[in-house]
């Protein structure tokens, strides 16, 4: 199978070089630092679940150098959705299906329009994963879950035989019936963890073993859906992606998790101060570094 990874970040680089090791033609779609560490030194994978060192990786900075593909997994943050999106347009033949690997929940609405409905296909990743350093990620804890599926609940031949080739290739992936809940879940986990984790600047661990901190936690998903034992499969060390983004000073996806909870509760007048105060405090940060008023 032919799979390109948009872009080969912490989440779409540890599934493109498993899917590459399994022998597949994965293109990884990277830039600055990144970039030139795969080209220099390969791609490698510190993981529980088997380290891999991908030497001669094929790393293109542009995806009009790759073309076509069967699959595409799209994994690049928020706020770059369809500038991304467009770029990708090269990747996407007449039986592609682009996989959304990301965050929120607006995801597919905001993908489709640039890439097609036929090609734009939901997707809810659970794995925690970061870039040691340029060429690097680390895989923390041993869940690396893709649920994927048509918002609509549509059968798709196609994307089937792609959901079936990732499995072959020991990816944990299943095709879902209700994608749309399944982001929905995703979703208010994700509110909880990110906030708490970047708020306390605290790992999962610290924070369920504090009473205070832990009942917060759980006001934060309480305010989005009941769910907070989504949260227990979660190894202690476990940091939120938006929380690691704050520690190396990166621009955060605030606006679309907690942001878009504040928001979503004062359009539909629904009380959220908890996700109200996460947004609050993190706003000075949400471009990075906080700078000076």
């Amino acid at each position: 199978m032919r799979m390109a990874v948009m872009a080969a970040g912490a989440v779409g680089g540890y599934f493109g070089a498993r899917m590459a090791a399994a022998g597949h033609d994965v293109a990884f779609i990277a830039r600055g630092a990144h970039r030139d560490a795969i080209r220099r030194d390969g791609l490698k994978i510190e993981s529980a679940l088997g380290d891999l060192h991908l030497k001669d990786v094929n790393v293109a900075d542009d995806p009009k150098q790759v073309g076509p593909v069967d699959v595409a997994l799209f994994a690049v943050k928020l706020w770059d959705t369809e500038s991304a999106a467009a770029q990708a347009r090269p990747l996407v033949g007449a039986r592609t299906r682009v996989i959304t690997l990301q965050n929120g929940v607006d995801s597919v609405e905001r993908l489709a329009p640039i890439l097609g409905d036929e090609a734009t296909i939901g997707g809810a990743t659970y794995v925690v994963t970061n870039i040691a350093r340029p060429g690097v990620i680390r895989h923390t804890g041993t869940v690396a879950r893709i649920r994927c599926g048509r918002l609509d609940g549509r059968s798709d031949d196609v994307l089937a035989a792609c959901v079936n080739e990732m499995k072959s290739a020991g990816i944990d992936i299943t095709l879902a019936d209700h994608m749309l809940v399944d982001i929905w879940k995703k979703f208010v986990m994700l509110s909880g963890t990110s906030g708490i984790t970047a708020s306390t600047r605290q790992p999962l661990g610290v924070i369920r073993d504090d009473e205070d901190m832990r009942a917060f936690f759980f006001k934060l998903m309480d305010e989005t859906m009941a769910v907070g034992r989504a949260v227990t499969g979660f190894p202690p060390n476990m940091k939120a992606s938006m929380a690691n983004d704050l520690d190396a000073g990166n621009r955060l996806e605030l606006d679309w998790l907690a942001g878009k909870v504040v928001a979503l509760g004062r359009k539909l007048g629904v009380a959220a101060p908890a996700q109200e105060a996460v947004y609050a405090i993190l706003k000075p940060y949400r471009m990075g570094r906080a700078r000076a008023s």
